[in-house]
């Protein structure tokens, strides 16, 4: 049996990549997350292989059979999270997204019954939803068919959903506590995951001893305090207002948990409440408004499918109305769209990285206890044995010979197994709302001057890829 993740230094020993480490943080954010170029390596070394990162090195699962066989089917040994300097320094090991062992058990189980009690997956935050869909669609209608960034309003309604399963409540658009918030995640996310900023976090990653805290690494972990700060000012308000009768929602849930468990050692600490509230409001917001921004400039690039979908709706929705949930099995062109935005956009193509807890023999393969695995999603998403044409945008990869919708096993942008997305369940309402309401408001087209040919689709690389600046008319429908 191969003993894979080895400490040679020559792929032909190794079966694997050996790089530099500035070089290596290049190859990780554009080879690797760049569409085709997973399949390419993997014909060259395998579905299983190893990149040396400097003195880091890493195991890469590429291919959607093999990423299912380790994380569906060996859950428990490629079951614990990644061990990364930056994240560690940053969180402290608290939260939810960065813990491990029993801690993580623990907040994941608290989370996700605590998101179902205060709505996910029901009624009451579709109706949630939809009020913030109403007050973005009059926030549109403002430039009346002018151009304008969505940027910064869309990452603004789509966090206000989380914010009321987290605080009970929303914020304004223009409220410049609130902006400045999200400014500081935006900018996190963009530091985290770029190689293209000197000293970038992953030198700092695969040199914590050396302590290179400073550009990029250093602004990274200001963001973190100043994050702290305005959390820290909301717990406060939380505490002096607090009405176990009256839980308003996730923190006001945790502060209970905290006064239950006072007198004992506890996991429901100030920590975890402080980098859990972080991790959904990260995680809640950047995600599902990045798919979104992907979905209209795509409609731009593509008007005979956005279209199709406003056809689709003509047809099922009455006159004045807004798409419901119970309209989507109604819809299933806009369905599959919607589900092609996500698989193409691919804006998580590395996952997070996972860890070995012990030993494990894997595909023949012996893989040491504590190394990082990368589940390479973007591998998933583009295999050519599960889509007919990886790497163009089509719909019809979602729909039968029928027309009818129709899932793929193959496609799993919120991950699977033990470590999947807690918030996977949320982020479906809000895709099919947002997306779907706008398009019945809106006709989106590119600025004077620019054809739709001109739209670029390449990737903006972060800790997620976003769509690269751009203008958007919002036109709207007759």
């Amino acid at each position: 049996m191969a003993r894979l993740a080895c400490y040679c230094r020559t792929p032909q020993e190794c079966n694997g990549i050996v790089l530099t480490p500035l070089i290596g943080a290049v190859i990780a954010d554009t080879l690797l997350c760049k569409q085709g170029a997973s399949r390419d390596l993997s014909k060259i070394y395998g579905n299983v292989f190893t990149v040396h990162f400097g003195p880091r090195r890493a195991v890469v699962l590429a291919g959607y059979e093999t990423i299912k066989d380790a994380l569906s089917n060996h859950a428990e040994e490629f079951g614990e999270r990644a061990e990364i300097p930056i994240f560690r320094k940053m969180t402290q090991g608290n939260g939810i997204a960065f813990s491990h062992g029993e801690l993580w058990k623990t907040m994941r189980r608290f989370t996700l019954t605590t998101l179902r009690d205060f709505g996910m997956g029901r009624r009451t935050i579709e109706i949630r939803i939809l009020e913030e869909v109403n007050s973005l669609i009059r926030y549109f209608e403002s430039y009346h068919g002018k151009p304008f960034d969505t940027k910064m309003i869309l990452n603004n309604a789509v966090s206000n959903v989380i914010c009321s399963i987290l605080f009970g409540e929303r914020f304004e658009y223009d409220d410049p506590v609130f902006l400045t918030l999200l400014k500081l995640i935006n900018e996190n996310t963009k530091l985290l995951g770029s190689p293209m900023t000197f000293p970038a976090p992953q030198l700092y990653n695969f040199y914590p001893s050396l302590g290179f805290l400073s550009g990029a690494s250093k602004t990274v972990l200001q963001n973190v305090s100043e994050l702290n700060a305005f959390l820290q000012k909301l717990f406060q308000e939380h505490k002096e207002e607090f009405n176990e009768n009256n839980l308003t929602g996730f923190v006001d849930a945790f502060l209970m948990k905290q006064q239950q468990s006072k007198k004992t050692h506890t996991m429901f600490n100030n920590g975890n409440l402080l980098f859990s509230t972080l991790d959904l409001f990260a995680a809640g917001t950047e995600t599902t408004s990045t798919t979104v921004r992907w979905g209209l400039l795509l409609m731009m690039k593509y008007p005979e499918i956005q279209r199709k979908i406003q056809e689709e709706m003509n047809h099922v929705i009455e006159p004045g109305e807004l798409p419901k949930l119970e309209d989507r099995k109604k819809m299933p062109y806009t369905d599959a769209v919607i589900h092609e935005i996500q698989r193409f956009a691919n804006i998580v193509p590395m996952g997070v990285s996972r860890s070995t807890p012990t030993d494990v023999n894997f595909q023949g393969y012996v893989i040491p206890k504590g190394t990082e695995i990368i589940p390479l999603l973007t591998s998933a998403l583009n295999d050519e044995l599960h889509w007919k044409t990886p790497d163009q945008f089509n719909p019809s990869h979602f729909l039968d010979a029928n027309g009818n919708f129709m899932r793929r096993e193959a496609f799993i942008p919120f991950s699977i197994g033990r470590r999947a997305c807690v918030g996977e369940g949320l982020a479906r309402m809000e895709l099919f709302l947002f997306f779907a309401g706008l398009l019945r408001k809106f006709v989106f087209q590119p600025p004077p001057g620019v054809d739709k040919s001109d739209l670029d689709l390449t990737a903006d690389v972060g800790f997620t890829l976003n769509p690269m600046p751009h203008l958007v008319c919002a036109v709207p429908c007759e």
